[in-house]
């Protein structure tokens, strides 16, 4: 049984989307499901978009995200270099190959000389293709004597070789999503492979020529190469490598909130969420902020990737890494375009929240309480960070649900003073000042205990008594417990702060 091999091969164009990512997550859960090798290969050959910087952004990406490579550019492996600008010189002897075979051809027009038959074409009312209708009448190793082709290319003329895509053939394709394709050829036209201005192939031919060389088995990709598998069906077959042709899985766009067309950076900028992994600062200095940086968890993030496109036919939501590569498989994966819901994504950072290790939050939570001026012992911090924890969302939101234990207040919500600061109740808190006052062991559960004892011991109401002495500790209605505030905030300031709004809040 062949072996599996998969490989993610970005191009270091700009940032990752969260769509490459997702390609790069599938690639890896199908790879490891399998015992296979997950490999990453850098697509460098377009030096005209090429990015400073997007490489190492990738790798930090994926890094982030939990996303290992067994071979790639970091890891080196038997069949680099990873790099495809680091492979041309292997790219031509197989463009030459297909010269040789007949399956393509040189061309030597100019951009002028496109421009200009574009021109004339769309003037007719046509579209132009460069296929087997101009490819022969043109400057083309198919027109020209094979002296007059040798001669241009000796001067140093500026040649590519395209492809010949085969006349009124019908070529039958499997895709592992969505099943049998066919396609005519004559709608196709004959892309170029390589290109002597740069001495670089084109996507399409290193693409291939990659692929069989590092033996991938399977080509897990976006929909978007989809229009393109025609070609690479039958650049396979002019090779003579049908034989170890892997089998192709094109995957569906990821949605506007809308559904209505790709997810782009222009719509998170203008709803508020984030497109990438990580933030990135653009050569311009433009800054784009990413799920990072927003404060979400790697963990989160990947299973919220995991499910816009894939669904494991159960209720279950949450998945760890282990469980997604256990249950992941392609014909869960969905036709259709997966639309992406900003408040699902937050969802899923609230769940991690809500179970993540408090030692590891407190070490996010203290560096947010010293940017306020407050320093405390970590384990302080753990402590509160397990109370609040199941309110938040990020960490960023932990000051808004905590500052209260560091800040007494000083003025009350009078809203609050006119509901529950009346009849009586302002001698109950007194009395339940003094109650508190006789308790040694201040932990929450033992303070609930003989505080609600003697609230059902005397008859009051229990949430007037409750409303009444949060607005003593904290000034308003927030907050989380209050005997777990009580024994965060200790007994001496929990007396300070009771003594105080006896004092200073008037009777409604």
């Amino acid at each position: 049984m062949r072996r599996v091999r998969v490989r993610f091969a970005p191009s270091p164009t700009g940032p990752l989307h969260m769509g490459g990512v997702r390609t790069a997550l599938y690639n890896y859960l199908f790879a490891r499901q399998a015992g296979g090798d997950f490999i990453i290969r850098i697509e460098d050959t377009d030096s005209n978009r090429y990015v400073p910087g997007a490489e190492e952004y990738i790798f930090d990406a994926l890094e982030w995200c939990g996303i290992k490579a067994d071979e790639g550019v970091r890891e080196g492996g038997p069949h680099g270099p990873y790099r495809q600008s680091e492979r041309r010189e292997i790219y031509l002897e197989y463009a030459l190959r297909l010269v040789e075979s007949g399956n393509a051809y040189y061309a030597f027009d100019t951009p002028e000389e496109l421009d200009r038959l574009r021109h004339e074409t769309e003037q007719r009312g046509d579209t132009f293709a460069y296929n087997y209708k101009v490819r022969g009448s043109l400057a083309t190793s198919l027109a020209l004597p094979a002296d007059e082709v040798e001669k241009r290319i000796e001067r140093g003329d500026q040649w590519v070789i395209r492809f010949m895509m085969p006349e009124n053939e019908e070529v039958h394709m499997h895709d592992l999503i969505r099943g049998d394709v066919t396609i005519n050829t004559s709608t196709l036209d004959d892309k170029v492979l390589y290109k002597s201005a740069d001495q670089l192939p084109t996507y399409h031919l290193a693409n291939i020529v990659d692929d069989h060389l590092m033996e991938i088995s399977h080509v897990i990709r976006g929909e978007e190469w989809l229009p393109s598998l025609p070609l690479h069906y039958l650049l396979y077959r002019a090779f003579g490598w049908t034989d170890t042709q892997p089998e192709f899985a094109h995957l569906p766009l990821l949605l506007k909130p809308t559904g209505q067309g790709k997810l782009s950076k222009r719509d998170g900028d203008k709803l508020g969420f984030p497109v990438f992994p990580l933030q990135w600062t653009s050569p311009d200095g433009e800054v784009s902020h990413g799920y990072r940086e927003d404060g979400y968890f790697p963990e989160a993030f990947i299973n919220m990737l995991a499910l816009l496109g894939w669904n494991p036919g159960t209720e279950q939501e949450i998945f760890s890494m282990e469980e997604l590569i256990a249950q992941f498989s392609l014909d869960r994966v969905s036709k259709s375009g997966a639309r992406f819901n900003p408040d699902k994504a937050r969802w899923f950072n609230a769940q991690y929240m809500h179970v993540r290790d408090n030692d590891a939050l407190a070490d996010a939570y203290m560096p947010l309480l010293r940017e306020h001026g407050i320093d405390i012992p970590h384990e302080k911090a753990a402590r509160i960070a397990g109370y609040i924890k199941g309110r938040a969302t990020f960490v960023s939101d932990f000051w808004e649900l905590s500052y209260f234990l560091f800040k007494a207040p000083v003025t009350f919500d009078q809203k609050v003073v006119d509901k529950y600061w009346k009849n009586d109740n302002p001698e109950h808190i007194a009395g339940l000042r003094d109650v508190l006052a006789g308790i040694d062991d201040f932990s929450n559960a033992n303070t609930e205990t003989i505080c609600h004892a003697w609230i059902e011991e005397h008859g009051y109401k229990m949430g007037q008594i409750m409303n009444a002495f949060r607005l003593a500790i904290v000034g308003e209605s927030k907050g989380f417990s209050m005997y777990e505030m009580c024994e965060v905030l200790g007994k001496e300031e929990t007396l300070r702060r009771l003594d105080y709004a006896l004092a200073n809040i008037p009777r409604a």
